[in-house]
């Protein structure tokens, strides 16, 4: 994947409000229901979801600014010199799916991934001689899964998706940490931060069962709605004539755009709850919310700012109170 700050067309120096800013814009314009007639949308706006999933949260990108994790957010697994990041079962470049094994799984016991033992590899490792100073010297040290256990073989992945994809469902692709890419079934109504198993479909080492691929499921930020749980929430932009004069404005809901009802001398801020239009989840529909956004006309305007000058004087009010 490119480097998430030229997918956003943002410098690294870049505040937070203008990666924001820049990913709204590009949102809005790759989305793939604005280009149904281009093939490369559906991609592009993946993988501009995915860098603002890096660089739009705070942590995720002092982690990629230190090179701790690549732009696809997977650690860069900072090795042992001299080996090579080669041999054993791993996830990916470099040792961080190897583990130390003492005995009672097949081949005995011993480092799986490596031909001889578990002394043999801690003599090349501390340059020891006799296996009793070197065991003394492995004393110093903790490996993973001490007590020493059966080989960790599940492989973990993220998988973002659109608030449409999450809505209907999809079939999407995914790269596993191993290098494998496979399709992977988005049913309708998934959650962020849901766990999709896929059996099988982690690593392998003789003697045991394959591991599972373990999917986390993250939906990508809308350009239009907001997710509060099962509920959807947006601003609505209205013009000063339609609050105080009430009328019907249409609303965009993932069904489709409905019309409201504005009471007069509508307040900005005042929210109005669509029923039944929010996201279907867990066996539970949630609704959407619409917060009224008083918009007045671009430039300066004579008429309105006579009329309000008049108003000024004539009906004066403090929105404000006493504060």
């Amino acid at each position: 994947m490119r480097d998430p700050y030229d997918v956003l067309g943002v410098p690294k120096s870049a505040s937070a409000g203008d990666i924001k800013s820049a990913f709204r814009k590009l949102a809005k314009k790759l989305h793939p229901d604005a280009n149904k007639n281009d093939p490369k949308a559906a991609t592009q706006f993946a993988e501009l979801n995915s860098a603002y999933e890096i660089v739009g949260d705070e942590d995720k990108r002092k982690q990629f600014d230190r090179g701790e994790i690549d732009a696809e957010g997977k650690p860069r697994f900072q090795g042992f010199e001299g080996f090579g990041g080669r041999g054993g079962a791993r996830g990916g470049n470099g040792f961080e799916q190897f583990h130390f094994r003492t005995g009672g799984g097949p081949g005995g016991g011993g480092f799986q991934g490596f031909g001889g033992g578990l002394d043999d590899l801690l003599k090349g490792v501390f340059g020891g001689g006799g296996g009793g100073g070197t065991r003394a010297r492995a004393q110093q040290f903790e490996f993973e899964g001490s007590p020493f256990a059966e080989p960790t073989l599940d492989v973990n992945a993220t998988l973002t998706v659109s608030l449409e994809e999450a809505v209907n469902g999809a079939q999407k692709r995914v790269r596993l940490p191993t290098g494998k890419e496979l399709n992977v079934r988005i049913p309708a109504g998934v959650t962020s931060g849901q766990q999709i198993r896929l059996k099988g479909q982690g690593q392998e080492a003789p003697g045991y069962r394959p591991g599972d691929a373990l999917i986390t499921v993250t939906i990508a930020p809308h350009p239009v709605f907001r997710l509060d749980g099962n509920d959807l929430r947006i601003d609505l932009a209205v013009t000063l004539y339609e609050a105080v004069l009430g009328g019907k404005v249409r609303v965009p809901t993932l069904q489709g755009a409905v019309e409201l009802a504005i009471p007069r001398n509508t307040t900005s801020g005042r929210t109005f709850r669509l029923k039944g239009k929010g996201l279907s989840a867990k066996g539970a529909t949630g609704d959407l919310f619409a917060t009224v956004r008083i918009a007045l006309p671009d430039g300066a305007d004579a008429d309105l700012e006579a009329l309000m000058r008049h108003w000024q004087a004539d009906k004066p009010y403090n929105p404000r109170g006493d504060h």
